[in-house]
Formats: C-alpha cells, sequence, structure tokens
C-alpha cells in the first residue's frame, strides 16, 4: 500500500466538505442530555485501487469532524443538523445532497472529488502523463418501496481534463441491527460515456509509441463500466466512540474488462473509521 500526499492534498476540500457533513458518522447512540453541544473528531482511512483496472492499492487518510450545535428535546434542529440530515457520503466522487422530496422520492445534486490518475501509478501507464482530476457535479433521482431504494445519477467531472460523464444505477436497504448496529447493503453498475472510456480505459496512437510497456491502441467505446456490491456498517460503541466500516467489490465488464492497461477485472475498496464526541461548553 501507498500514501499518495498529493493525492491527499487533492482531495482536501472534498474530503473536508463530506467530514463537515458528517461522512454518515452521525451518533446514532442517545445523547447525553445535558450536552447542547459537541463535536465527534477521529480519523479514517480510505484503500482504494491506485486506478481503475490497477492490481495496486493505496491507501487516503481523512479527518473527522462532526459538530452538533443543539440536540435539546422540543427545540427545532439547527439548520446545520436538518441540512447534514441531506446529505449521503457514498465516495469520494459521489456525494449526494437531498434537494426535493423525502423518504419515498429524492430529488438532489451531486458533487465530490475525482483524482488524478498518474503515469506512475502502474508500468503500463508511464511516459502517457497524468489524467487530471477534478470538481465533480450532477444530479441524481432515488425511489423507495419500503425498504429497498432504487436509485439513479449522472455525473461529470467539471475541472480538469474532459472526461466525459458515468450514469450510476442502484439498489439498496438500510437494517438496523441492533440499537447501536447500522447496515446498508449495495448493488449497482456503472455506465459510461464513450468520452469517460475512452480516457480512462482507452489508448491512443500516441500513447501506444510512448508506452514503455508496448501497450497497444485500443479505442474504448461507451458502455457498461461495471456490476458491483457494497457493504457497509456504523456501530455505536459506546455514548461517545463510534466506528465506520464499509466495502466495495467491483468487477469491471465489457469495454472496460478488455482494456489492455488493465492488470485485473475484480476492483476491490474499503473505509474505515473511528469517531470520539466530545462535549462542548455551553
Amino acid at each position: 500500500f501507498i500514501w499518495r500526499r498529493s493525492a491527499v492534498r487533492q482531495i482536501s476540500g472534498a474530503a473536508m466538505a463530506v467530514v463537515v457533513a458528517g461522512v454518515g458518522l452521525a451518533p446514532t447512540a442517545k445523547a447525553n442530555p445535558e450536552a447542547e453541544r459537541s463535536v465527534t473528531l477521529g480519523g479514517s482511512v480510505i484503500v482504494k485501487p491506485k486506478y481503475e483496472g490497477s492490481d495496486e492499492y493505496e491507501y487516503i487518510p481523512i479527518p473527522i469532524i462532526v459538530p452538533r450545535f443543539s440536540d435539546t428535546p422540543g427545540e427545532d434542529p439547527s439548520t446545520f443538523k436538518k441540512f447534514r440530515k441531506r446529505v449521503n457520503f457514498r465516495g469520494l466522487d459521489d456525494i449526494r445532497v437531498r434537494v426535493l422530496g423525502g423518504q419515498r422520492l429524492q430529488l438532489g445534486a451531486v458533487t465530490g472529488y475525482i483524482t488524478d490518475r498518474d503515469q506512475n501509478d502502474g508500468d503500463k501507464l508511464r511516459g502517457w502523463g497524468n489524467v487530471e482530476g477534478g470538481l465533480v457535479l450532477g444530479a441524481y433521482s432515488a425511489f423507495s418501496v419500503g425498504e429497498i431504494q432504487f436509485d439513479a445519477a449522472i455525473l461529470e467531472k467539471v475541472t480538469g481534463d474532459d472526461s466525459g460523464f458515468e450514469m450510476r444505477f442502484g439498489v439498496e436497504t438500510t437494517q438496523k441491527l441492533t440499537e447501536r448496529t447500522t447496515i446498508v447493503a449495495r448493488v449497482g453498475t456503472t455506465f459510461g460515456s464513450e468520452d469517460y472510456m475512452q480516457t480512462y480505459f482507452g489508448v491512443t496512437p500516441t500513447q501506444a509509441a510512448r508506452s514503455k510497456a508496448a501497450v497497444p491502441v485500443y479505442s474504448a467505446d461507451a458502455g457498461i463500466k461495471d456490476v458491483f456490491l457494497q457493504l457497509g456498517a456504523t456501530v455505536a460503541l459506546s455514548d461517545r466512540w463510534l466506528l465506520k466500516a464499509g466495502g466495495r467489490y467491483g468487477r469491471l465488464l465489457g469495454e472496460a474488462a478488455d482494456s489492455p492497461i488493465v492488470e485485473t477485472e475484480n476492483q476491490l475498496s474499503a473505509v474505515l473509521g473511528l469517531g470520539y464526541r466530545f462535549n462542548l461548553p455551553r
């Protein structure tokens, strides 16, 4: 595993937006009724492939900062708390903010950050130059039937190198196993536009000529990029300690899987976070 300091700098803005919004780490245990204000501090680590198709991994540390301004019984929730409840963190490049709707139907915005693909991330990429990361913007919709939610999102990088758009489709369920433990299970698939697939899986004649690993020219068309399964859990270890863990298995398909830069079709990633809630003076 490699700690890429450049990646940490690239995602710092997005990471802070995530941690301030709660990163899904809002305490589930009953809070101390005497503590109207608190802050949860901690850290998390994301482990992911160095690039899509890589068989090598990197880890990215991210701080956790979750303030709570007031939780007094009978008092209206603060504006910040109302906003935090609308935010759903699905990944660095997929932070969803509900704008309209409630439990059954939702419409909202998507944001996040896609990190750079560095030419040093793999032997097959050397000599190609980097693919710049950037801010992600998009929209999503979701519909719930009982405890099952169906959703679709479209998102595109709007800064950095132009790389087309993705469409993500998923089905998920959230179950509360105990008073302190909640799990989320999700399955889905991703569609990539022609520009996206060519940027991340294609090989241009220029790149092939520069390749130090004799990678051939390859044109990647639009299509289904992968299917995936995600599992996550939030556990209130006590009234103050909170644990967050999750894992994702993805399988590259079609044009993506056939790319000569792909070292393995099996893509694994994980996140582990731990936070502690401190009371603040009134």
